[in-house]
């Protein structure tokens, strides 16, 4: 049997036909706080997933590319609409304009290269996301953002990605949902798993680890994952839940994290200069650093100060 890779599954919440708000994840993280710096603006984020409905209102004026690399409509290459749902969701929590309708991404001006890895049952072979991974290095892209994953250790996948990171992209993946709730049980899924990858578990909308979130040592982070509002198909909206949905805000707070940081030092940092940049801005939240690895993505974190959340209050503790 063909080795394939799957949408990590995910939970639709709630359908909605319209929407006019900042969607709660994108809040919490601190985004709106941080647009009067940048919204992302000329950064590049790569969306590997089941495509993007084109047509979206929020969404058409983000992308500047995309590529079909599966079996939809007859394999060709021109046409990567979204037929699932999924990617259209993800790719709105990165990127959905700010244009005073619908919903608001967390960069909401950077740029969406949409790479359609994932036909409209969910399902993907290795080559279809290699192929991608190494068109999106060709196009120079700043980050890569992957909601998927299967239980095969890939080398070839693996090796990509590697390619990608050492071509300073920051190469973002979900955690995955097969979490059981016990710290002290490991949940491995592939790329997520990887060190080279910037893994991503998920919170509810209080911080309180989801209990399908992955738990494993390569967990970098944890962002919203629960009864998250985004774009979904027909330009329409949905409140989706898991990993999935986790994995683009981390993907959106990079794409800020980049521009704010190559402004302030003065060129382009490389890939783990900017993965410190991440880790810097977040706050742990009590958990086993195996289900959060280095806490929760809190874009206005200070350089030289953390915030640690206790209940609805912060307590500050200078890092040593």
């Amino acid at each position: 049997m063909e080795k394939c890779v799957q949408l990590i599954p995910y939970k639709l919440v709630e359908q909605l036909g319209v929407a006019n708000e900042i969607p709660k994840g994108v809040e919490i993280i601190q985004a709106p706080e941080v647009w009067e710096q940048t919204k992302g603006k000329g950064i590049t984020v790569a969306v590997l997933d089941t495509g993007i409905d084109t047509k979206h209102p929020d969404l058409h004026d983000r992308i500047i590319e995309g590529k079909n690399f599966t079996d939809d409509d007859k394999g060709n290459p021109d046409i990567f609409e979204d037929y699932n749902g999924h990617g259209t969701h993800v790719a709105g929590t990165i990127a959905a304009s700010l244009n005073n309708t619908g919903v608001t991404g967390i960069a909401p001006e950077a740029n969406l290269l949409i790479l359609k890895v994932l036909n409209k049952r969910g399902s993907g072979k290795y080559e279809w996301i290699i192929k991608a991974i190494q068109y999106a290095i060709d196009k120079k892209v700043d980050i890569i953002s992957m909601s998927l994953g299967g239980p095969q250790d890939v080398r070839d996948l693996h090796d990509v990605i590697k390619l990608a990171v050492e071509n300073k992209i920051l190469v973002v993946c979900a955690a995955g949902n097969e979490g059981d709730g016990d710290e002290g049980t490991d949940e491995f899924g592939y790329p997520g798993c990887y060190n080279e990858v910037i893994s991503v578990g998920a919170v509810d909308l209080e911080r309180n680890s989801s209990p399908f979130t992955n738990s494993n040592n390569q967990v970098d982070l944890v962002a919203p994952g629960e009864k998250i509002l985004s774009c979904y198909l027909n330009g329409t909206y949905a409140t989706l839940s898991g990993t999935s949905m986790a994995t683009p805000h981390v993907s959106g707070a990079l794409a800020l994290i980049k521009q704010i940081a190559n402004t302030e030092y003065e060129r382009e940092l490389t890939e783990p200069e900017l993965y410190a940049q991440l880790i810097k801005r977040t706050v742990p939240l009590g958990n086993s650093p195996k289900l959060e690895g280095n806490g929760f993505v809190y874009l206005t974190i200070q350089e030289h100060v953390k915030k640690v959340f206790d209940g609805e209050s912060f307590r500050t503790l200078m890092e040593i």
